[in-house]
């Protein structure tokens, strides 16, 4: 561990205004807050190692130019009222509720640890980790938290990190790819950005609330049709005092849901969700799968290329998961695109929707959650090698590192992303609804199914 100094990196003439806040601000805002002091987890953040060093002063150069390309990065969030009261479908300025503010000029803070040559990187993944061990305070704070390894004078490796009400993963995936076509000396990825104010008053306008309307609609019109439950209760288990947390690694899934996106013309996303809903049916005997799942939402005009908070919540919904697989997979495709067209929406006014649903005794399962975070930091992680997957599935393996409080209102949730050379399947379970081995049966169900599949293609 190197030893650390602090600075700042200031920056002036930024674009300024107040405004509503935007529907992804509004939602993680309102998370981060329920969460208290264990906001931090959901921080994101990350870094890249720098082929051509750099100096603090050429750094602070680009930092600048950064900060002037993306609002978000200078943004605070202000409560002006009682979010729980504001009318969604009032005028936004009159309702309370949560106001942005774009600042001109300020300083972000940087914390520079020193490492030996040949130490940058463990040193930089140590950092990275201490810097997302401490929480935002988002009205008062900028939304932007640098670090910086150094070493013989040069600056070797920098982190960003930021609040999830400033940016989501994608979003981090572009700001790191500005600041490398920044480093390189060139221009950052071209097109329009829509600021988060602009976003704010897109959302407001006739065409953003025709989207929100469709959106939770099509989300009321899912629960009504799904099960009540996926996985049944069974009231002789006790509460689960923890939800233990499995991590299956697997190279061979990683070969696999490519090559049968690829032979079943579907995106390989819709692929493992097929898998995870056919699973779910055989552990909990519900052919019928409801899930949450995580939906960049940079489809709108202008939100490609910006760092923002956008990515929410579509809702999944794919029945007859016990039919044969092919089939399964291609109903998943047209299930996840329905997902993603409908995900995004005032959260709030979501909220009151299901809230209305509930009141009527059916609001559908939201108790299972999916988030597919694979290909956000391209060229992080070594691809897989390609092999005969039956050689690959020998290097699989199946861990139990930790466990965490028990989760209201959370059956599973899974993440899926990118390991070096595999695919991780990241899950934490209610256990007096899925048993550990439940939990097992059903991520090994999920590689079977993926790697079998190819193989069949691979025959045929």
């Amino acid at each position: 561990m190197g030893t650390d100094r602090e600075l700042e990196l200031a920056f002036s003439s930024g674009r300024t205004g107040s405004g509503p806040a935007t529907w992804g601000q509004h939602d993680k805002w309102t998370a981060m807050r329920a969460l208290g002091d264990e906001a931090n987890r959901y921080n994101i953040a990350g870094g890249m190692p720098l082929s051509t060093p750099l100096t603090v002063e050429r750094l602070a150069g680009i930092v600048q130019e950064l900060l002037l390309l993306h609002d978000s990065l200078r943004t605070r969030l202000r409560a002006t009222g009682d979010i729980a009261d504001r009318d969604p479908d009032g005028p936004p300025r009159q309702n309370g509720g949560l106001e942005q503010t774009a600042y001109a000029a300020g300083a972000v803070p940087v914390v520079a640890r020193a490492s030996e040559p040949d130490a940058v990187n463990p040193t930089a993944f140590a950092l990275h980790d201490d810097l997302r061990a401490r929480a935002f305070d988002c009205e008062h704070e900028w939304p932007l938290r640098l670090g910086i390894v150094e070493s013989e004078g040069y600056v070797r490796y920098v982190i960003f990190c930021l609040p999830h009400t400033a940016t989501d993963g994608w979003g981090l995936r572009n700001l790191l790819g500005d600041f490398a076509s920044l480093v390189a000396g060139g221009s950052p990825t071209r097109g329009e950005r829509l600021q988060p104010l602009e976003e704010a008053a897109f959302q407001h306008s006739e065409r953003g609330r025709r989207m929100d309307v469709a959106a939770r609609h099509s989300w009321r019109e899912k629960l009504g049709r799904g099960p009540a439950r996926l996985f049944p209760v069974h009231p002789e288990r006790a509460p689960a005092e923890t939800f233990p947390f499995a991590v299956l690694t697997s190279p061979a899934l990683a070969l696999a849901v490519e090559q049968v996106g690829s032979g079943l013309a579907v995106n390989p996303a819709a692929v493992l969700l097929a898998a995870a809903a056919a699973a779910a049916g055989r552990v909990s005997g519900v052919h019928d799968a409801v899930f949450q799942i995580t939906v960049n939402n940079r489809f709108v005009p202008g939100l490609g290329n910006g760092v923002n908070t956008i990515a929410q919540e579509g809702l999944f919904h794919l029945r007859n998961t016990d039919d044969e697989f092919r089939q399964v997979v291609r109903r998943s495709f047209g299930a996840t695109l329905s997902a993603q067209r409908n995900a995004y929406y005032d959260k709030f006014a979501l909220d009151r929707d299901l809230a209305g649903l509930a009141a009527t005794g059916a609001p559908g399962d939201l108790s299972c959650v999916i988030n597919d975070v694979r290909g956000m930091l391209p060229g992080v992680f070594p691809k897989p090698v390609p092999a005969p997957l039956d050689a690959l599935r020998a290097q699989t393996t199946l861990q139990w590192p930790d466990e965490f409080p028990p989760r209201e209102r959370t059956t599973f949730a899974m993440d899926v992303q990118d390991a070096a050379g595999a695919v991780e399947l990241a899950m934490t379970a209610d256990t007096a609804l899925i048993p550990r081995p439940d939990m097992e049966r059903f991520l090994l169900d999920i590689e079977d199914q993926v790697v079998g599949q190819a193989l069949a293609l691979d025959r045929d």
